[in-house]
């Protein structure tokens, strides 16, 4: 069985008309990316809550996946009649032979080595060092595979920083990747906070999948029951990787978590936006920038 991708080049203005252009004709699936992707002209959008961004790419490119038989020429025809867009629409043709897909989707993700002693390792792969703290964890419903730049930050900085004992929350906590590393590198006790209840119910999966004994950590939606939980001192470490706009917006709340003398570490944060949310924290962190990966930098802090 095989299939044919009908890949159509748009601009901003006419992607989405014929996204739905396309869907109307029967495409199995459609998807719209920037067609300079992977070089050193590829926009970068971000969807930042509280801030305006652009929704399309400036240059894109539409992928529309239909069966074999379909009449791509009357596809085309109709396309153009129901979009109108200027000229003659600029596209390609790809076949799409089938696969085993799952083994294709594991393909893509190797186990990632975040240091000497620590390591990432998908449940399909054999971990490349058996005596380091290697954290088992696959792609699933929740963000953090640990392949991203903010998340190996925040994994180095736990690695570098965290003292056995130490209680930790995980704000906003996704697959739970930090949580479950804070805990195996001698963490007492870890709270995983989230608004997503499916990221909530993959932590505590993965916790499971990585031994982590039942009374050391919980995971959350409701944030008051992290902070009960760790009354009266707070915890010695909070790590929050979101975004920057939210990480604004919460630094009274995360500063709550935090006793005195205890770090917060904060990451998703681009470059351009460090010293903006390094201000909205001064007023309780003497504030420091960590380390950086590609555009993306981690900011520390020390409660007063």
């Amino acid at each position: 069985m095989s299939w044919v991708t009908l890949i159509i080049k748009a601009d901003a203005a006419n992607a989405e008309l014929l996204s739905d252009a396309l869907m109307e004709q029967g495409a199995l699936s459609v998807d719209i990316h920037d067609a300079a992707a992977d070089t050193q002209d590829e926009q970068m959008l971000f969807g930042e809550p509280g801030e305006p961004c652009d929704e399309i790419w400036r240059n894109a490119e539409i992928s529309a996946l239909f069966n074999q038989d379909a009449d791509v020429d009357e596809i085309l025809h109709n396309v153009m009649n129901s979009v109108q867009p200027e000229g003659q629409l600029d596209f390609r043709l790809e076949r799409v032979e089938e696969q085993d897909w799952v083994r294709l989707t594991q393909s893509q993700f190797d186990p990632i080595r975040i240091s000497q002693r620590l390591w990432i390792v998908p449940t399909w792969h054999q971990a490349p060092d058996p005596d380091a703290i290697n954290l088992i964890l696959d792609p699933g419903l929740a963000f953090g595979t640990g392949s991203h730049p903010t998340t190996q930050l925040c994994l180095s900085w736990l690695d570098q920083n965290l003292q056995p004992g130490d209680k930790v929350v995980d704000y906003g906590c996704g697959s739970g990747i930090l949580a479950v590393a804070a805990l195996k590198l001698g963490a007492s006790h870890v709270a995983g906070i989230d608004i997503d209840p499916q990221a909530v119910k993959a932590s505590q999966e993965n916790a499971v999948r990585n031994h982590c004994p039942a009374s050391q950590f919980f995971f959350t939606t409701d944030h008051q029951t992290a902070t009960r939980n760790l009354q009266p001192q707070g915890a010695d470490i909070v790590v929050a990787n979101i975004l920057a706009n939210p990480l604004i917006m919460l630094a009274p709340v995360l500063a709550q978590l935090v006793r005195q003398q205890g770090s917060i570490a904060l990451s998703g944060i681009l470059q351009q936006q460090a010293a903006e949310v390094k201000r909205a924290y001064q007023q309780w962190f003497d504030m420091h920038s960590g380390e950086e990966q590609q555009e993306w930098v981690l900011l520390t802090g020390s409660k007063r």
